[in-house]
């Protein structure tokens, strides 16, 4: 990157003709293999609990800021407060063959004066992790963060103990930045977070991958990939 100064010769970032972005709304985003609602008890609630109850145990939720969930009103507790919530604003990810909720997902920490904000709360069944809809969901995310509302940076955190998270926003095309040590105090236990981003001039290479991975010609008829996402986004 070029160096720019100021007035005084000190080195100052870039200028922007930049105005404040909008904040995120509770819109549906449909792709080819599922669709984004914002979350509802009502709607979502239900089937998320059964979609959930299909894991073997709870270490899905061991770096999750809630759960386990093995009763069901503490569950519909935590969901009363994801429907209510503005920020984070979460979203159920639907099987469009099922029509029914098998994850959630929120935007979060939104900060539109900056254009900054964060995807968060990824909790996802059985019946979603490690399957196109999953890979699909995120996407549909990014895609209404940066061509919709034209935020400027999208990030991912997460505990620093937390390998299969650190692996997926690789895999997603983020960018490790570093690590906050001592960040958080969750669950009695000290965390430190790792933080990966994307930031618009990567966007393009990274939308690039995801619509090339998403085609139909990359996956076999019994729906196995062809080629690897990161091998399609390079």
């Amino acid at each position: 990157m070029s160096q720019h100064t100021n007035q005084y010769g000190q080195p100052v970032g870039q200028s922007l003709d930049w105005q404040e972005r909008p904040y995120p709304q509770r819109e549906i985003f449909i792709g080819q293999s599922c669709r984004l609602e914002p979350f509802s008890v009502a709607t979502h609630a239900d089937a998320l609990f059964e979609a959930y109850s299909l894991a073997e145990d709870g270490r899905d939720w061991t770096y999750m800021f809630v759960g386990p969930f093995t009763h069901k009103q503490a569950w519909l507790e935590s969901a009363a407060q994801m429907e209510s919530s503005r920020d984070p604003l979460h979203f159920a990810v639907i099987d469009l063959q099922t029509e029914r909720a098998v994850g959630s997902l929120a935007l979060m920490r939104i900060e539109p004066q900056h254009g900054v904000i964060e995807v968060g709360h990824v909790a996802f069944s059985p019946l979603l992790k490690q399957t196109r809809m999953a890979t699909e969901a995120h996407y549909l995310l990014m895609h209404y963060a940066f061509e919709q509302l034209g935020y400027r940076r999208y990030e991912w955190k997460c505990d620093s103990c937390n390998a299969p998270s650190r692996r997926a926003a690789a895999r997603l095309g983020f960018r490790y930045e570093g690590e906050f040590r001592q960040a958080i105090v969750y669950k009695g236990r000290t965390r430190d977070t790792c933080w990966f981003s994307i930031i618009d001039s990567e966007w393009p290479q990274v939308k690039s991958g995801f619509e090339r991975w998403l085609h139909s010609e990359n996956f076999t008829p019994q729906g196995e990939q062809r080629e690897k996402l990161e091998a399609l986004r390079r």
